[in-house]
């Protein structure tokens, strides 16, 4: 092989190797991905025959970081982000500080590392891996779940929090500007300021902008330039976001998708962009391979042992118990353990600067990359084993049944609400713009709302309407909004990929219940349809006839 040919060997041999070994994997009966780090460790410089090259396969790694965190984007609304603060910015906080202290207390107490050194390891241990994290979710439908979106907020605010800290462990290591002393603060001070400015320009010149470009392109009418321009975006905007506000890559690109999320070319842009998303994101678990030095699991087998540990149990029960406190139920609170009970792309980013600026000691990264190669792989596994976990605790223990159960006042309807509202209602899922117009329509026909924002159900509770907070596509929210006599259960929600599950639990109480959704494409219409759906409207269509009747009654129109 030529030597100016080692972007095309590697990608060859990672591409190729990773598809054998994943599907050796999955007809043992093990996740796919395993197969992806097995293929990264045989072509790493670890393991004797062909040695790709690490740097470039990490750099590429990058690109499908950025593309997945992209998608995320494109389907996770701001409402999303701002109706999991109240669990997912103090739960994340708490947490990592948790299973810093742990971390760090290992590597000072039992290794004798000093606390600098023991501080930048125990940090990488409590951050999780974005990738590992949808991987999991999205294989399992649990992304757009109210579970699933509190996971997702709590990775974001922990990616918000690890791009503080790799701005000031130059300084703490007294490596910046003025000495550590004297910088603290002003560092500080300006990364908070760097990162409110980057979320300030995205959220209101980004809105903008990126939809207004991507419509000039779609007026070309080019499939390839859309996709291209979809690429461009999301790789584009994260490397800028880098380098003019000094935030991460991965939350560059998530912004990017996040604002393009209000426009008409989201679902095409998710769709155009899948196919390279899923590329690039096994060329980063293959990368993550190929940093493992085999070597580490005989000479320091107990250091390796203890490491996972943390991970596995230590963040585990961590993170578990803090959204119990947090008075959230247990399907929660096992969803968001398992979700952080692995390590990824940001740890080996932390423990590479330490080691920049000498500040970790060489094992660190070793023991590290270890701890990631194990929990990713067991990750999968964890998740399979949350629903039957749940089940067998809830049938033998009254206590679990008793976190299970909402106590939140909020997520049940009060004592008083007349039994007039609650026969033959309609159950209307949602009540942003499209929900809120369609409750002023109705008038005082009887109807119960149900919304994962705790800000909207105050304020519907505030004027008298029948309102509960929670998931419709949990069992308990349902029965709270009396779904057994309700006549209709109308969704108005931007993403419909949950109508057909919410739709399946919700006959199971009450088999004569009629659905109705408002749907974006042809494409969505068709399969709200084959889910059962009684009555599919076309948002476009819907407004195409309301006008045609307008203007084909012309003393109607005068008269208004």
């Amino acid at each position: 092989m030529h030597d100016n040919m080692t972007l095309i060997s590697t990608l060859a041999a990672a591409f190729g190797l990773a598809l054998v070994l994943g599907l050796l994997a999955q007809w043992a009966r093990l996740p796919a991905l395993v197969g992806y780090l097995l293929a990264g460790v045989l072509i790493g410089p670890y393991t004797p025959g062909f040695v790709g090259d690490v740097h470039l396969a990490q750099q590429l790694s990058e690109v499908g970081v950025m593309l997945l965190m992209f998608g995320v984007g494109l389907h996770f609304s701001v409402g999303d982000l701002m109706s999991v603060k109240g669990i997912a910015l103090p739960g994340a906080l708490v947490q990592m500080a948790a299973a810093t202290a742990m971390g760090a207390g290992l590597a000072h107490g039992l290794w004798g590392w000093d606390l600098a050194a023991s501080l930048i390891f125990g940090l990488a241990l409590s951050v999780a891996s974005t990738v590992v994290l949808l991987r999991a979710l999205e294989s399992r439908e649990l992304l757009h779940t109210g579970n699933g979106r509190i996971a997702v907020g709590w990775l974001v605010v922990e990616d918000l929090a690890m791009v503080l800290a790799l701005v000031l462990i130059p300084v703490l290591g007294g490596k910046g500007e003025g000495g550590a002393g004297s910088s603290l603060a002003v560092t500080i001070v300006t990364t908070l300021l760097a990162v409110a400015a980057f979320v300030a320009v995205m959220l209101i010149a980004g809105r903008r902008l990126l939809p207004w470009m991507l419509w000039q392109v779609n007026r070309t009418g080019s499939r390839e330039l859309f996709t291209l321009a979809t690429v461009a975006a999301a790789v584009g905007l994260a490397v800028g976001a880098a380098a003019l506000f000094g935030v991460s890559v991965a939350l560059g690109a998530f912004f990017a998708g996040l604002v393009l999320r209000e426009s008409a070319f989201s679902e095409r842009a998710a769709h155009e962009s899948l196919p390279l998303r899923d590329a690039f994101a096994v060329l980063f678990f293959v990368a993550v391979g190929m940093l493992f030095d085999p070597r580490i699991l005989i000479q320091q087998p107990l250091a390796v042992l203890a490491t996972v540990a943390v991970i596995l149990v230590g963040k585990t029960v961590a993170a578990g118990v803090l959204v119990l406190l947090l008075r959230y139920p247990l399907s929660t609170a096992l969803t968001v353990a398992v979700s952080l009970a692995q390590i990824g792309e940001f740890s080996f980013i932390l423990l590479g600067l330490g080691q920049s600026l000498h500040l970790v000691p060489a094992e660190a990264t070793s023991l590290v990359v270890a701890g990631a190669i194990v929990s990713i792989a067991l990750n999968p596994l964890l998740f399979s084993g949350v629903e039957p976990l749940r089940r067998w605790v809830l049938k033998r223990s009254a206590w679990a049944r008793k976190l299970e159960a909402r106590d939140d006042p909020l997520a049940e309807l009060p004592s008083d609400t007349p039994q007039s509202a609650l026969a033959g209602q309609i159950v209307l899922v949602g009540h942003g713009t499209l929900g809120t117009a369609l409750h002023d329509e109705l008038g005082s026909r009887p109807l119960v709302v149900i919304d994962r924002d705790r800000d909207v159900v105050e304020k519907l509770r505030a004027y008298g309407h029948a309102a509960v907070l929670g998931e419709a596509t949990e069992a308990m929210t349902l029965v709270q909004a009396h779904i057994a006599q309700a006549a209709w259960l109308v969704i108005a929600v931007t993403d419909v990929r949950g109508v057909p599950a919410m739709l399946a639990l919700a006959r199971q109480l009450n088999p004569e219940l009629r659905c109705a959704v408002v749907a974006h494409t042809q494409e969505e219409t068709q399969w709200l349809r084959d889910a059962g759906v009684n009555e599919v409207l076309r948002s476009q269509q819907a407004l195409a006839q309301a006008l045609a009747t307008v203007v084909s009654e012309p003393q109607v129109a005068a008269a208004h």
